[in-house]
């Protein structure tokens, strides 16, 4: 009876270490700075890290924000942007180029004086994007009327800024989070409209696969594990965190994760993903390529769904949105990672 009392005691006494393990804090919160007289939606990130520089779309403002890397005080408001949404910066010409969301076009502005030098028209509307370090191609979403049955996502050659080409027939009028390869061989798309991760070839400029996804909608939030040849996404209808094996295409882990996100990092030194969305951060662990475990829920704020993971700082930037709520609070989040 002792010894059976005895090995009862050590398995609580684990089971204790492992929950308290579990609880341990991912991210701790080192600064908000408060966005005074801002409302609406904060949409997507751009940094450039040699300047020290953060920039971020605020949608109902029309401006995107530039604040300072290291302290976070915002430091300029670039105007003249109708409906900014998405964004890269480009070092080698100081150059930031924004998709301008309802004019349909994306925005060259020179970081220097942060002004708009100029202008490519694309279509109705666009959106998301995705940039191609290697051939310094950029894709963005160019949707079509809302009746439409598919999209294309225009090629923009940055050292031009020239649209060289498209990639036809995707599916729907519109699609959510891409994100391309090192090699810059693929594009993983999340085609909200099918309900399906689109795996578009680089080369043919044409959509080659598409991969359901398990009992659930508008998936959103994107990334990639490429040593591992694993995709990860978030889903909002459920939500749900979803991984897939790039070599199959086959699903192999999903985890409940926080709603309305918008965006996913891969953190390759500590193998964790950040999925941000409203009123909390979900992080999970990856134990490996197969397996991943819920880490922690880290309070965050309402509509907190769009952020940038900048491992050279060790942190992760938060944007706190405020669309339907009047009295939210908008504000720039800062969490050290631990």
């Amino acid at each position: 009876m002792r010894t059976l009392s005895t090995i009862c005691l050590i398995l609580l006494a684990l089971a204790g270490l492992r929950a308290g393990a579990q609880q341990q804090p991912a991210l701790k919160l080192a600064g908000t700075m408060p966005l005074e007289g801002f409302s609406g939606d904060l949409d997507h990130f751009g940094v450039d890290l040699k300047g020290h520089r953060l920039f971020l779309a605020a949608e109902e403002h029309k401006t995107v924000e530039v604040f300072d890397l290291r302290t976070g005080r915002r430091i300029h408001s670039i105007t003249g942007i109708d409906h900014p949404l998405t964004m890269v910066y480009l070092p080698e010409s100081d150059q930031l180029m924004v998709t301008d969301g309802d004019v349909g076009a994306v925005r060259l502005v020179d970081c220097k004086n942060y002004r708009i030098v100029s202008t490519l028209t694309l279509g109705h509307a666009v959106d998301h994007s995705a940039f191609d370090a290697r051939s310094k191609y950029y894709y963005v979403e160019t949707d079509n009327a809302d009746s439409a049955k598919t999209h294309v996502l225009s090629i923009i050659d940055t050292k031009s800024f020239q649209r060289v080409g498209d990639i036809p027939d995707l599916p729907g009028n519109s699609n959510e989070g891409m994100i391309i390869d090192r090699a810059g061989n693929s594009l993983y798309v999340n085609l909200t409209g099918t309900d399906e991760v689109g795996v578009v070839d680089l080369k043919s400029r044409r959509l080659v696969m598409r991969w359901p996804l398990p009992d659930a909608h508008m998936a959103h939030a994107i990334a990639l594990d490429e040593k591992s040849h694993r995709l990860f996404t978030a889903t909002r209808n459920p939500p749900k965190f979803i991984v897939f094996n790039l070599d199959t295409g086959k699903v192999v882990a999903t985890l409940p994760c926080v709603g309305v996100n918008s965006d996913m990092w891969f953190d390759i030194a500590r193998k964790r993903i950040y999925v941000t969305g409203s009123e909390t951060a979900s992080v999970f662990e990856q134990h490996d390529a197969d397996h991943y475990e819920h880490m922690t829920e880290v309070p965050t704020a309402y509509r907190a769904k769009s952020s940038i993971f900048v491992p050279e700082l060790n942190r992760l930037y938060v944007a706190d949105s405020g669309k339907g709520k009047p009295d939210a609070r908008l504000a720039l989040q800062i969490f050290e990672i631990l």
